[in-house]
């Protein structure tokens, strides 16, 4: 079968690098996979196997620009066909929809109306319509039950016009990755954050939770340099305490030699962090946001998730994981099973033959 994926870049986010697994992962089965991105940009390479193609060297997110960037996906796409085309990000969907494309899939990779809830409220109703404007009759997959509820309820979207599929995970292959030298990784016992520097994911919180750690560890965030992060860091008086250790492409021998993984987010669709740092054997704390935190924290880790915007719930569950044995691997493998990649393509594949 021929696929094309289409996404804004190929920067450092989940949604983008989930959707290069996909692409990799579908490749690697024999189909044909044409990876689209609106601009050459980012931190990950090119998904292997893929036919790679970029529409611009910066995308214009302006009426025009958007509208030459669905003219080039139109033309490239007219020279390869496809049984399925999924794009992922509000943005990248935008665009697609303008090509008119044909067998047009979004997959929605974050909670929509906890993205709107951050908003003003005037702008919180636009970006609401918008969104009602673009998805509401179209073809969607969630990455999470919690992304399909919220679709549904927030935004009126109809339950047959949804699929779950979750991330795509080769659990071998983060192992082996994991088990790479990183001459970087600090010698002392360390806490680890993986997450760009952006409100959603609340290193205000993590920061004021980790001075109230009364543990002797370092707190690592792999995130690239931000001035407003070093003076947040500062002003809680943690600069020797705290290292930004930049994004890394390869994060797994960082989560493996952590004591602790944690998770703050305000929202989520899918947070892969928990997954992968779960799969490296690492304990992990998370807030239990919308979505995706308490369906992956299942079992006896659901002890592990704690209230959004809460310093005091944080900081103890993040003391109560340090000094409990790490998971164990019966309740991880039953935890992992449904991200597992094989079961994930299978579900990709399912949905082409049957668009």
């Amino acid at each position: 079968m021929r696929f094309a994926l289409f996404t804004t870049n190929l920067s450092g986010g989940g949604a983008e690098k989930a959707l290069a697994k996909i692409g990799s992962g579908l490749a690697q089965r024999g189909h044909e996979v044409a990876f689209i991105v609106c601009e050459d940009a980012g931190s990950y390479p090119p998904p292997a196997g893929c036919h790679f193609t970029a529409l611009s060297a910066r995308a214009g997110h302006g009426w025009l620009g958007k509208r030459r960037l669905a003219w080039k996906l139109a033309r490239v796409l007219r020279k390869r066909k496809h049984d399925l085309l999924v794009s992922t990000l509000p943005f990248a969907d935008e665009i697609a929809a303008l090509s008119r494309a044909p067998r047009l899939v979004c997959r929605i990779a974050n909670t929509l109306s906890a993205e709107i809830a951050r908003l003003p409220d005037d702008k919180g109703r636009r970006r609401k319509d918008r969104y009602r404007t673009l998805y509401g009759a179209r073809p969607l997959v969630a990455v999470s039950r919690g992304v399909a509820d919220d679709l549904h309820t927030s935004f009126g979207i109809g339950t047959g016009n949804i699929r779950v599929i979750g991330n795509p995970f080769d659990f071998a292959a983060i192992r082996t990755l994991a088990a790479e030298p990183c001459p970087l990784r600090p010698d002392e016992p360390y806490i680890l954050h993986v997450g760009r520097y952006a409100a959603q994911k609340r290193h205000d919180l993590l920061l004021a939770a980790f001075a109230g750690v009364d543990m002797p560890h370092r707190l690592v965030l792999l995130t690239p340099p931000d001035a407003r992060l070093a003076a947040l860091v500062a002003q809680h008086g943690l600069d020797r305490r705290v290292t930004i250790a930049d994004f890394q492409a390869n994060p797994y021998p960082w989560m493996a030699g952590a004591e602790l993984l944690v998770l703050c987010s305000d929202h989520e669709g899918l947070p892969n962090v928990l997954i992968e740092a779960l799969a490296c054997g690492t304990r992990v704390v998370s807030t239990d946001c919308p979505s995706g935190p308490s369906e992956i924290l299942s079992g006896e880790l659901a002890q592990w998730l704690v209230p959004c915007n809460d310093v005091g719930a944080l900081a103890q569950a993040m003391r109560s994981a340090l000094n409990s044995p790490k998971p164990a691997p019966t309740a991880v493998t039953a935890v992992l099973a449904p991200y597992d990649a094989e079961r994930a393509l299978d579900a990709w594949e399912i949905l082409a033959k049957t668009s």
